[in-house]
């Protein structure tokens, strides 16, 4: 089974511990590298052409608007190639209870039949909120399965959790 790791991450500006702190490297990002170095997968971090405000409430404010218009922001490639991966551990913080729209773009560029689906949310308290059914919902053809979500403080110290759910998941 081929397995590829994607995931979109924002260091700088997030919430943590009551209120925003600074980043250097994304939470989910230290689980995707951790869990793609595990499982000596591909890594594809999804970003947007257009950067995102530096400022946390700003940034909210965008992927607030983003949820609401349903927008698919453009994402940097060259997007890499799905052909004979089974699986994908899909790392994304909560946005306003479900996926960032970025992620949207991502998995809307591909034809997921078959393909395994495996959530991976970073968040402050909200859980996994929507985001699992929500893309059940819009992927019908893929198989997602069952979420795992770490808090984003604690995800340095969590990335051996990470991997035994991805071992599990995938």
């Amino acid at each position: 089974m081929s397995t590829l790791v994607a995931y979109f991450s924002r260091a700088g500006q997030n919430y943590g511990n009551g209120g925003v702190i600074d980043l250097p490297k994304g939470n989910t990002e230290i689980l995707a590298e951790a869990i793609a170095a595990d499982l000596g997968a591909d890594l594809f971090k999804i970003d947007t052409v257009e950067p995102y405000p530096v400022d946390y409430f700003a940034c909210t404010d965008v992927a607030k608007r983003e949820l609401r218009d349903k927008a698919r922001p453009a994402i940097k490639g060259p997007l890499p190639s799905l052909d004979g991966v089974d699986a994908i551990v899909l790392g994304y913080p909560n946005w306003w209870g479900t996926v960032p729209m970025a992620v949207k773009t991502f998995l809307d560029s591909y034809d997921l039949t078959g393909v395994t689906i495996a959530p991976l949310c970073t968040n402050e308290g909200s859980g996994l909120g929507g985001s699992v059914g929500d893309l059940k919902r819009s992927y019908p053809s893929a198989n997602v399965v069952s979420g795992l979500s770490i808090r984003g403080t604690d995800s340095a110290r969590s990335t051996s959790q990470a991997v035994a759910w991805a071992r599990r998941s995938i």
